[in-house]
């Protein structure tokens, strides 16, 4: 409830250019600030670094080796349906662009630069790296931890949850994003992966019925 209640007001305060959006502004004078006060190539390199772990091509081939693995062990244990994981995880490759990418035109808010639109450019919100990585890794590393031991899906999803938080402090620190635009999309990607987590037991069952 908390996710898709913060996902509406911001969404809400994008589209009529609402109050909240002042964080916005604030928050990259802030880290331009910190920028010019550091002045560290190697912060500035490991900022892209992350950012571009939030694209389509590595995010994407993960979530599908990782599918692959998942299925690969749940056939191994004997899993009913063992095969589950890779269309679910195609499904949620496919799902990233669909959700994203209509809500970008739709929005068609400016970047950090605050420069106006060019006519090929669909707009900075939501954050569809930020999108991509949380889904897919999230997506990945909940198929894992279905078939993994305890332990080792534990490291998994705290591993995951700090690929995804760099992702977006990458995208922020490199004025790529808004900070608003990486929390809608944080926010998307949450309520996503709460259903995936709720229906997963019964699309990969661990024994049968």
């Amino acid at each position: 409830m908390t996710l898709a209640v913060l996902l509406v007001a911001i969404s809400w305060q994008v589209a009529v250019d609402g109050p909240l959006l002042g964080i916005d502004p604030a928050v990259r004078d802030a880290v331009r600030q910190l920028r010019r006060t550091l002045h560290s190539t190697l912060l500035n390199h490991l900022g892209v670094a992350l950012s571009d772990l939030g694209g389509g091509a590595p995010a994407v081939p993960v979530l599908l080796g990782c599918a692959g693995l998942a299925a690969w062990l749940a056939r191994r244990n004997g899993r009913p349906r063992w095969w589950t994981p890779v269309p679910v995880a195609v499904a949620a490759a496919v799902l990233i662009p669909l959700l994203v990418v209509p809500a970008k035109a739709w929005f068609a808010r400016p970047g950090p630069f605050d420069l106006p639109l060019a006519a090929d450019q669909w707009g900075w919100y939501p954050s569809g790296h930020t999108a991509a990585s949380a889904i897919a890794y999230g997506t990945a590393a909940l198929l894992l931890a279905r078939v993994l031991p305890a332990r080792s899906a534990r490291q998994v999803g705290w591993t995951t949850a700090a690929v995804c938080l760099g992702v977006g402090a990458g995208l922020v620190w490199s004025d790529f994003h808004w900070l608003l635009d990486v929390l809608a999309s944080w926010c998307l990607s949450g309520l996503l992966l709460l259903g995936l987590h709720r229906l997963l037991p019964r699309l990969l069952p661990e024994t049968r019925a």
